[in-house]
């Protein structure tokens, strides 16, 4: 799972996991997969080595954490939700 900032046609980035920081609607994104019954294997994106982090480019472990603990509450407030 990763959120993109959309420039243009053909022109994008890679941002941040939560929606304010890029394009796109991360909770309806997370909505259409728990709708449709997806049941398989999800992990946040690349992190971005912050906080001072030494590792190989792209694969710092605190961004990839926090990624995974926002994916992790917008599934659980989705399934609550939903009951």
């Amino acid at each position: 799972m990763r959120n993109l900032q959309y420039n243009a046609p053909g022109d994008f980035q890679e941002a941040a996991h939560l929606s304010s920081d890029g394009s796109m609607d991360m909770y309806e994104i997370m909505k259409a997969l728990y709708d449709t019954g997806f049941d398989g294997i999800m992990r946040p994106d690349h992190g971005r080595a912050i906080w001072g982090e030494v590792s190989m480019p792209g694969y710092g472990l605190y961004d990839r954490a926090l990624g995974a603990c926002y994916l992790n509450g917008l599934w659980e407030a989705i399934e609550k939700g939903n009951r």
